[in-house]
C-alpha cells in the first residue's frame, strides 16, 4: 500500500495528540515528525495543530485534513485486502537475505503475520550484512534480499520498502556535553563506535557525513562492532555515541536507557530496499514483497 507518508505521521499525530508518541508508533525520531508535520502545514498554509506548551489540539482545518485523510487511507486498505484476497492461494518455500537491522527488529513480527496468512508457504531467513546479502542474491542462494545500503550494483533490481532514520545516541546518564544537541563539525570530539566495513549502515553514515565534510579519519574511533544489538548494549554501558537506526533503540528510549542527541545541521535519512534479480518475479516473491509493504504502511 502506497500512500503520502505525510498523511500517515499527520493521522498517527492527530491519533496520539503527542509528536513524541507518534515518532515512537512510527519508528522515526521526534524532528522528523514535526518536518512532516511543518511541510503539510507550508503546502496548506494553516495550522494542522493548536500549540499550547506540550499540548497539541487539532484546528478546524486539522479536523477537515484528518476527515480526508482517513478516507484516503481506508480506500487504501481495502484495495490491499481486495488484493490479497484475489491471491490468496500462495504456497511454496521462499528464500529470504536481510542485513542484521532488519533480520533483528523489523522482519520478524512481518514474516510471523506472512505465515499465519498463508500456512502453505516456507521461509527461510538469512542474516548478513548487505555486501553478502547482494552477492547471494546474484549467486542465486537466496531469491529476495532487504537491505540497508544503497543501490550499487548494475546487475540487481532494487524497489524500496520502508523508511529509517539513523540518529545519534548515547547512555541516558552521558553528560559530557553542555547541550542536548551538536553540529556535524563537533562530532570529531566524540568517542564515537562504529559498525563494522561492508555494514549498510556504515555505508550511508559515512556518505552522510562526507557531505558535510567530515571523514571518517575525522572521527574519535573508540571501537568497531558488528551489529546493532552489540553497539547498543556497548553505548548502556559506556560514554561513547553512536550513529544507530531508530528502529533498533526504541525499547531503550522508552526504558530510559539511552538518549538521542540532535544534529543542527544533518538527517540522516534512508529507505530499507528489496534486492532482487533483473526479472525475478514468481509469485510467492511477489506476494511477500507486497505483504511487507501493506504491513509497515498499516503500522
Amino acid at each position: 500500500m502506497i500512500i503520502d507518508f505525510r498523511l500517515k505521521v499527520f493521522q498517527t499525530v492527530a491519533q496520539q495528540l503527542s509528536f513524541t508518541k507518534a515518532a515512537q508508533v512510527l519508528y522515526i525520531s521526534q524532528p522528523a515528525v514535526t518536518k512532516h508535520i511543518n511541510e503539510l502545514e507550508k503546502t496548506i498554509q494553516k495550522p494542522l495543530f493548536n500549540r499550547q506548551g506540550r499540548r497539541i489540539s487539532l484546528t478546524k482545518e486539522g479536523e477537515l485534513l484528518l476527515d480526508y485523510t482517513q478516507k484516503i487511507i481506508g480506500l487504501y486498505e481495502q484495495l490491499d485486502d481486495a488484493v490479497t484476497t484475489i491471491n490468496r492461494k500462495v504456497s511454496g518455500d521462499l528464500r529470504i537475505g536481510a542485513s542484521t537491522t532488519l533480520a533483528q527488529y523489523i522482519l520478524p513480527p512481518v514474516l510471523a503475520r506472512f505465515k499465519r496468512s498463508y500456512p502453505d508457504t516456507f521461509l527461510h531467513l538469512s542474516n548478513a550484512n548487505t555486501r553478502t546479502i547482494e552477492s547471494f542474491v546474484l549467486d542465486q542462494k537466496i531469491g529476495i534480499g532487504i537491505i540497508e545500503g544503497r543501490a550499487t550494483n548494475p546487475l540487481l533490481h532494487y524497489e524500496p520498502f520502508i523508511r529509517d532514520e539513523i540518529v545519534l545516541a548515547t547512555n541516558i546518564e552521558n553528560n559530557n556535553l553542555k547541550n542536548e544537541f551538536l553540529w556535524s563539525k563537533q562530532l570529531n570530539r566524540l568517542p564515537m563506535i562504529l559498525r563494522e566495513k561492508g555494514s549498510g549502515t556504515l555505508e550511508v553514515i559515512l556518505n552522510a557525513l562526507k557531505q558535510k565534510g567530515v571523514s571518517e579519519k575525522d572521527l574519535k574511533v573508540e571501537m568497531e562492532l558488528g551489529s546493532s544489538e552489540s553497539v547498543k548494549n556497548y553505548l548502556i554501558h559506556s560514554d561513547a555515541f553512536a550513529f544507530i537506526s531508530i528502529h533498533t533503540i526504541l525499547n531503550e528510549l522508552k526504558e530510559h536507557k539511552l538518549k538521542v542527541i540532535e544534529l543542527k545541521d544533518l538527517e540522516i535519512n534512508r529507505t530499507f530496499q528489496f534486492v532482487t534479480l533483473h526479472g525475478q518475479h514468481s509469485g510467492l516473491l511477489s506476494r511477500f514483497k507486497q505483504y511487507c509493504l501493506s504491513y509497515y504502511n498499516r503500522r
